[in-house]
């Protein structure tokens, strides 16, 4: 076994004081999101969505965040993938941006619905052609016996769709979080970090208060 007890390390980039806190959560996640950008970490779109399935079990995936507003944070997925099961079931997710070369953390929790086909239909185009056939050819979350399966039905559909647009499936498309509650965590020196929680009630985004690290 690997020893990872002592495996540590002091965060001293930053803090987050009451003075940098805004009046509305998406303001400070779109700072800290360019920041992130310029800072060149990889995949800073990055997020780590939770589900629970119908025995209560959380299961966790890194998506790409596509689309956000003021109320929502939008991703794409196979329709049929586990994940896709799970919110049918249970539309209650937690989304985790883990900015650790920042020595940050984003969470957002909230309810995950369906977007509209023409949404889908709009982004699915922009995707590069590559993604846009391994949408087709991946029956998301459900077992195969080898690689090459998978990469026989790429090269199925990419023979199949050569000459024109490729369609959209009806197997896939956007799924919008509406939060109602968004926390921010910045790492600090002995592990005092500093941590805030917005939370909205009747329409209004409450003032956020601190949290214990």
């Amino acid at each position: 076994m690997i020893d990872v007890a002592d495996l540590r390390r002091s965060y001293t980039q930053g803090g987050l004081e009451e003075s940098d806190l805004t009046e509305h959560p998406i303001d400070l996640f779109e700072k800290w999101l360019k920041q992130a950008i310029d800072s060149q970490i990889y995949d800073p779109n990055g997020v780590v969505v939770s589900t629970v399935d119908e025995n209560n079990q959380p299961y966790s995936r890194m998506v790409l965040l596509k689309d956000y507003d003021r109320e929502n944070l939008i991703f794409y997925t196979n329709l049929g993938s586990r994940k896709a099961q799970h919110i049918k079931n249970n539309p209650k997710v937690c989304l985790l941006f883990p900015w650790y070369m920042l020595e940050r953390q984003v969470m957002f929790i909230g309810e995950a619905v369906r977007q509209s086909t023409v949404q889908d239909l709009k982004y699915f185009h922009s995707r590069p052609r590559g993604s846009q056939i391994g949408a087709w050819a991946s029956n998301q979350s459900h077992l195969i016996s080898a690689r090459g399966i998978l990469e026989s039905k790429f090269l199925e559909m990419k023979e199949k769709f050569k000459n024109g647009e490729i369609p959209l499936p009806s197997f896939w498309g956007g799924y919008k979080v509406k939060f109602n509650k968004v926390e921010f965590w910045q790492g600090r020196e002995n592990r005092l970090h500093d941590r805030f929680i917005y939370e909205l009630k009747d329409n209004v985004w409450q003032k956020p208060v601190r949290l214990a690290p």
